[in-house]
């Protein structure tokens, strides 16, 4: 697929090494179509990081997708430069007179905090109240997802005794909707999570459908209604080695932090870990923008 975003986008030569079609903004105004447009709340620390893993998953689908980074005016992290932020973000204030395709709201590390305690929730709710009339289809992460199933459906999040850390199996609940067409009937997808959100409060309210579940991991995939919105609890995002960073983060840290189960091979930290979610991962990002943001969002924004 054909992603427009800025020219000098560090994430686009990062791209382009790996054969994905990035399409400059020179390029996409000689292609006589309309771009869908989707909009990508960043709310992680490593937030270029997250735009190659983000624009990665995007990237497998012959439509012409015109991104656009968001991020909080309420709370800048420390972890981006300023610079970055200022040349290729904006905020919900800029947007919010515009209309999406779609939206995608990130996980983000503060999911230990009750969600009135975080700095931004405020601006938070306002962007997912304007999505109701503004945005397509949008699409949950991780703690985003979490944060979504509590502003829109009322169900809380509850910590867990350990964090939920590594590639975790799941079965497929609903192989007849279309956002997991093509899923194996059991598939891996990682985790890196402090709290869940409760199967049970979940399959009380009727407009919610779980799709995909673990085990030991809870549940993965969540669909409002008709799509409108969508909760993925894990990163299926990921690179190889985002779950190695973040390990050893933490051990430089002296943090207590568990190995990544099923992650890296005879669970010896020095070796290369083994990619194996990355289709389901595509797979689940293709079908979200076809199904879900193409064929339901009007030509006319």
């Amino acid at each position: 697929m054909p992603i427009k975003v800025q020219n000098d986008l560090p994430a686009k030569k990062i791209l382009e090494e790996e054969n994905i079609f990035m399409m400059d903004e020179k390029r996409a105004m000689h292609q006589d179509i309309r771009p869908l447009k989707i909009a990508i709340l960043n709310l992680m620390p490593l937030k270029e990081d997250t735009e190659v893993q983000l624009l990665r998953s995007l990237s497998n689908t012959p439509l012409q997708v015109d991104i656009t980074f968001l991020t909080t005016d309420t709370y800048v992290g420390k972890n981006t430069a300023t610079s970055h932020l200022e040349q290729f973000y904006l905020t919900h204030d800029d947007v919010k007179n515009r209309r999406f395709d779609g939206l995608i709201i990130t996980g983000a590390p503060v999911e230990q905090m009750e969600f009135e305690e975080v700095a931004y929730w405020s601006e938070l709710k306002k962007i997912m109240e304007w999505s109701k009339s503004h945005v397509t289809s949008t699409l949950h992460l991780c703690w985003g997802a979490q944060a979504g199933l509590y502003y829109h459906y009322g169900i809380k999040k509850y910590p867990l005794p350990a964090k939920m850390f590594g590639i975790f199996e799941h079965k497929l609940l609903n192989r007849k909707e279309p956002l997991v067409r093509g899923f194996d009937d059991v598939f891996l997808a990682p985790h890196s999570r402090h709290t869940e959100t409760s199967r049970e409060e979940i399959l009380q309210n009727s407009d919610l459908t779980i799709l995909a579940e673990s085990e030991e991991a809870g549940v993965l995939i969540v669909m409002g209604g008709d799509g409108k919105h969508i909760f993925v609890m894990g990163h299926p995002e990921y690179d190889r080695i985002t779950l190695d960073n973040e390990y050893k983060r933490d051990v430089n840290k002296g943090l207590e932090i568990q190995l990544p189960k099923n992650y890296y091979p005879s669970d010896d930290s020095m070796k290369r870990p083994n990619l194996s979610w990355r289709a389901h991962a595509n797979a689940l990002y293709t079908n979200w923008l076809n199904y879900y943001v193409y064929q339901v969002t009007p030509y006319e924004l």
